[in-house]
């Protein structure tokens, strides 16, 4: 029996499972990360991008397309983080422009979003390269303009779809050298695929392996709820609780319908168990139906009920208190930090906000928004300091009525140089330039150690190595830590240089860094050098040099 239209609970049912399925494969598309340093890996940012996507999708009992699509591009515009996942945010806003107003997908309108959702998204980057999800997305599309000229049948088209995903994904390592050097597809594009066949699963309704990704036994127990960052509350109660001593006989498909029947009641449901506890949030509003689902698995502890609506008042309250105190100021500065030395010394350059991108988590748009919204000036220079936050920082400007000047900082090095130029005295124009110039002239060496067996620029790496790279590129390979550095300085420093600047992350004690940087000092006598505890997590060390 063909399927001609998806409704709205149809769609909801394959994002969810389309984001299910790449949480579940989410270290294999890791794996494929060419660049094997120990952070911003793909698959993670992806997952988290979609985590966000589907996370407020409740389950109204006539949601149409078009509100389902809504509430996922906006849940993953402020959830995406880094560049993959900024993308995939593109991609699904796209869809929802296109579904805008639609009830539900036929075959040419599903044909429609995924043209705009590829569009939009080489929009977002500023140069698209070819053998990237970028590709992949664009060439689906256009074989989907011809697929559709043959058929309506919506399963088969998108079967039809994902053949031709899969086809381009295997020829990224034609496109990409480096790709084909490593011997992996492009991971953005594999992630892509992921999310494809879990829209395939839920579509068909053979759900085989990724059904068992419903299973809440490797979630974590954690769950971190924003309430500031809701923009609209559709219910007041935010109730979380713990079922302990649960029946004998409890399962996970115990646990599974439990949070089935929660999503009836609400939304923001997280449910997760090791079958000893059941950890259970939801906003609804009808928290005392929640807890009594909550007493047929077991006992009842740490209940706690919370009226959002009045929160939401007091939050208002509070801002507008605030803003009427303190006049608006001309310039401020966000800066996205890793590590306490280096939260220090953005505070000594006095950056209104500072956002924390450390340990493998990069900021998402939506955090580096609210950091841009809370600065009470009229323009905010914001400095990322990781190329994989850039675009994320160029997307959240776009969201806010100030000016926002985006300055590409690639390291938190830069960023500091950047901050250190600012001039409250001068004007935006010669701001801008000043700190774009004075980051440019800063080089910067990072040592860290490899977290895959990989080959890169002719270079056999294997898991555990440590390297030294300049400007993000790998240029040194080894076992000693302070060997790598000082071999990466061999390169960096010229006649031109003035000064140079150790920054020890947290694995490095003081005593070590000051060995670095005396030998660094008899190394380069003409250089003055200096030592900062940057307490940056995964890289030994980041040295400056201007």
């Amino acid at each position: 029996m063909s399927l001609k239209t998806i409704d709205g609970s149809l769609f909801r049912e394959m994002l969810i499972t389309g984001c299910s399925n790449l949480n579940k494969n989410r270290d294999k598309v890791d794996a494929l990360n060419v660049f094997p340093v120990p952070d911003g890996d793909t698959g993670t940012n992806m997952s988290q991008t979609m985590n966000a996507a589907v996370k407020d999708l409740g389950t109204g009992d006539t949601p149409s397309a078009a509100d389902i699509a809504a509430k996922a591009a906006k849940g993953a515009l402020r959830g995406a983080r880094g560049n993959s996942g900024v993308i995939l945010s593109q991609i699904l806003r796209g869809f929802a422009a296109a579904l805008n107003g639609h009830e539900t997908i036929d075959a040419n309108l599903f044909t429609v979003a995924l043209r705009i959702g590829a569009n939009t998204a080489y929009k977002a980057v500023m140069k698209p390269k070819e053998g990237t999800i970028l590709t992949v997305a664009r060439v689906m599309a256009e074989d989907a303009e011809r697929f559709v000229k043959n058929t309506d049948d919506m399963e088969e088209l998108l079967s039809l779809v994902i053949r031709s995903g899969e086809e381009i994904l295997k020829r990224t390592p034609d496109m990409l050298p480096v790709l084909k050097q490593a011997g992996v597809v492009d991971s953005g594009g594999k992630g892509l695929m992921v999310i494809f066949a879990g829209f395939y699963a839920a579509l068909t309704g053979n759900y085989g392996e990724i059904e068992e990704d419903t299973s809440t036994q490797n979630m974590s127990m954690e769950f971190v709820d924003d309430h500031e960052a809701l923009e609209e509350i559709n219910f007041g109660y935010c109730t979380e609780f713990i079922v302990i001593h649960p029946k004998e006989d409890l399962s996970n498909n115990d646990v599974n319908r439990l949070r089935k029947r929660l999503e009836r009641i609400g939304d923001c449901v997280f449910v997760v168990s090791d079958l000893t506890i059941v950890k259970v949030h939801v906003h609804t509003n009808d928290p005392g139906r929640a807890l009594q689902m909550g007493l047929e698995l077991g006992e009842l502890d740490a209940i706690k009920v919370d009226n959002m609506f009045e929160e939401q008042r007091e939050v208002a309250k509070r801002k507008a208190e605030a803003k009427a105190k303190e006049p608006m100021k001309e310039y401020g500065i966000v800066t996205v930090s890793l590590g306490s030395g280096f939260m220090e010394i953005f505070k000594s350059l006095e950056a209104d906000k500072i956002v924390d991108g450390g340990q493998t988590m990069n900021p998402s748009i939506e955090d580096l928004h609210k950091a841009i919204e809370s600065t009470n000036a009229k323009t905010v220079y914001v400095l990322p300091n990781n190329t994989n936050i850039i675009l994320a920082a160029q997307q959240a400007a776009e969201l806010t009525e100030q000016t926002v000047h985006v300055i590409p900082t690639k390291s938190v090095p830069m960023g500091i140089a950047a901050a250190l130029a600012f001039s409250p005295d001068a004007d935006d124009e010669t701001n801008l330039s000043e700190m774009t110039s004075a980051a440019e002239k800063v080089h910067t060496a990072s040592v860290t150690y490899s977290v895959r067996d990989t080959v890169f620029d002719d270079m056999q790496i294997h898991e555990g190595d440590i390297m030294g790279l300049i400007d993000n590129k790998i240029k040194e390979l080894g076992s000693d830590v302070k060997q790598v550095a000082l071999k990466l300085l061999e390169s960096m420093v010229t006649e031109e240089s003035g000064v140079i600047t150790v920054y020890y992350g947290s694995d490095i004690d003081e005593n070590t860094a000051s060995e670095l940087s005396h030998e660094i000092e008899k190394a380069y006598p003409d250089c003055e050098t200096y030592l900062e505890p940057g307490g940056q997590p995964l890289y030994y060390y980041l040295i400056a040099v201007e």
